[in-house]
């Protein structure tokens, strides 16, 4: 079918202005930390892809960038992976450039992840949340603490009991999830975590517009008309003169 001949007079419809309001995705940055071997990489996994895989090669120290929506809105969020043994460094307060200090500066945000079947992942998170204290002493810095593996009863070494009790110690939430059964647990945590940064750095009311130049203003409808009805009656008087 050939395209209709367009060859004579017609008006272009106003091309819809930009707007200068347009919200930009509110970043979010956070921190997983744990002893190696916890489940931190296929948590970080699960949650941006709902899949869950088991065996990983060493982590390296990932950083993992999404788009995602929490309650509607849109965070631009950066999940940084740490290796499990950052965290067994000595003098960490006198080391300011080692990875971990790196990580606890940059983050908003943080997940201390041991497993209920290793008791020494479960001595680890407290000397990692003082370590965060001390980055941030002003405590505003959102922590969770979170114990994985949950559906390895058998071998559980750790009880839930404890991890209560370290995290009211601590004055930090609590929560005991399995990675690769459940989801919607994993999802939660994420979830909280970015409402509570969002709220600490009232992002929620944050509107920050984008960097697009607004395109020039389109000429009105009547505007278009007006001075179509003004170039047709200027050619109808100048053939009046010739005839």
């Amino acid at each position: 079918m050939r395209p209709p001949n367009m060859s004579g007079h017609f008006l272009l419809a106003p091309i819809p202005e930009s707007n200068s309001d347009y919200l930009l995705p509110k970043d979010i940055k956070l921190a997983v930390l744990g002893a190696s071997r916890v489940g931190k990489s296929a948590m970080i996994v699960r949650f941006l892809t709902k899949r869950f895989i088991g065996d990983y090669e060493p982590n390296t120290g990932k950083l993992y960038s999404r788009l995602v929506y929490v309650e509607g809105d849109q965070l631009s969020l950066q999940i940084q992976d740490t290796p499990g043994g950052i965290q067994m460094l000595d003098n960490l307060s006198q080391q300011p450039v080692d990875p971990l200090s790196k990580c606890l500066h940059w983050a908003e945000g943080f997940l201390l992840v041991y497993s209920i079947t290793d008791c020494d992942s479960y001595r680890a998170i407290r000397p990692l949340y003082q370590h965060i204290r001390k980055v941030h002493p002003e405590s505003k810095a959102p922590v969770i603490i979170v114990a994985n593996k949950g559906d390895l009863h058998h071998l559980r070494q750790v009880q839930t009991q404890d991890g209560v009790q370290l995290a009211n110690e601590l004055g930090s939430l609590f929560l005991e999830i399995s990675t690769s059964e459940n989801y919607e647990d994993v999802c939660e945590v994420f979830q909280h975590l970015c409402k509570e940064v969002s709220k600490v750095h009232g992002l929620g009311s944050e509107r920050r517009r984008s960097s697009v130049i607004p395109r020039p203003r389109s000429p009105n409808m009547q505007d278009l008309k007006r001075r179509f009805k003004q170039a047709l009656s200027s050619k109808v008087k100048a053939a009046s003169t010739l005839g």
